[in-house]
């Protein structure tokens, strides 16, 4: 019989030992190199500070993590992770009750874990729509035409995300600037704002990624969330994005030969909380 896990609030005494639970259950995708130590450092940071994160113990031994943040529109769970030899044993369930409690609506980003979805479902969650992680030669993107793409203050760029996308981005913007290389932009047609994204370094130090975009409420998305891919790359050869799968640049991504590297399912405990056309999202801070 399996001892059942010790639960409770995760402190930033722990974030080494979740970091290297974390690097050895989450395998990089094929020809990647893996995550350094400590690239997850201010993004665990960030959800002991400003989230509800937990920790599973067994005799002392930190054997788990999850963490949920509240962006005004939901309760998300950012992330849930069971070192590998303790899965299936129900740990992760009791992380889940820790951090979620009975706080509705709820959503989360659902591996492809046989295990997880079952979970999430439990936990009240219905899947929506994949969620595909794509890379590929900003390149092979044809220019859009009508659009321009300056540089921003994270500020500016977090107060439209929110005006636009009903969230609060207050506590976020200290952790956009711990991103390596981050930089903040507004997307315009016509003199007026109708984009907004993060771009940054990818961790590994393998080409470069948006971090999140948002497209104005009322514009077509394809053009403004292309032009955000071809400047988030900022010259390099490679830029990775997560995009929704009923998302309209989805099919011009592939026409333009990006590949879909890694999926996970949007769950959500009722439909409507997010609009997949009009985002980009970061799956763990949404």
């Amino acid at each position: 019989m399996t001892a059942e896990s010790r639960v409770r609030v995760a402190t930033a005494d722990d974030i080494p030992a979740i970091d290297a639970i974390v690097r050895a259950t989450n395998e990089p995708p094929p020809n990647e190199p893996p995550l350094p130590n400590g690239a997850l450092d201010a993004h665990l940071g960030y959800l002991i500070e400003h989230g509800t994160a937990a920790v599973a113990e067994l005799d002392g031994v930190v054997i788990g993590f999850g963490a949920t943040v509240f962006t005004g529109r939901t309760t998300h769970l950012s992330d849930l992770f069971v070192a590998a030899e303790q899965q299936g044993h129900g740990h992760g369930g009791r992380i889940v009750a820790a951090v979620m409690g009975d706080r509705r609506p709820r959503t989360t980003f659902s591996s492809e874990d046989a295990r997880a979805m079952p979970l999430y479902i439990r936990a009240g969650m219905a899947p929506l729509w994949p969620n595909l992680y794509v890379a590929g030669d900003p390149a092979a993107l044809a220019t859009p035409e009508g659009v321009v793409v300056d540089r921003a203050a994270i500020e500016e760029v977090a107060s439209l995300d929110a005006e636009w996308g009903g969230v609060d981005r207050s506590t976020a913007i200290d952790y956009w600037r711990t991103l390596p290389e981050v930089r903040a932009y507004i997307v315009s047609r016509a003199g007026r704002s109708v984009a907004v994204f993060i771009g940054r370094r990818r961790f590994n130090g393998f080409g470069r990624a948006i971090d999140r975009a948002r497209v104005a409420p009322g514009e077509q998305p394809t053009l403004p969330l292309l032009a955000a891919l071809r400047q988030a790359a900022e010259g390099d050869r490679l830029v990775m994005a997560s995009v929704p799968g009923p998302s309209p640049i989805l099919p011009v991504l592939m026409a333009a030969g990006f590949r879909i590297r890694d999926r996970d399912t949007f769950m959500a405990s009722e439909p409507g909380i997010v609009d997949p056309a009009m985002e980009l999202p970061n799956n763990g801070i949404p």
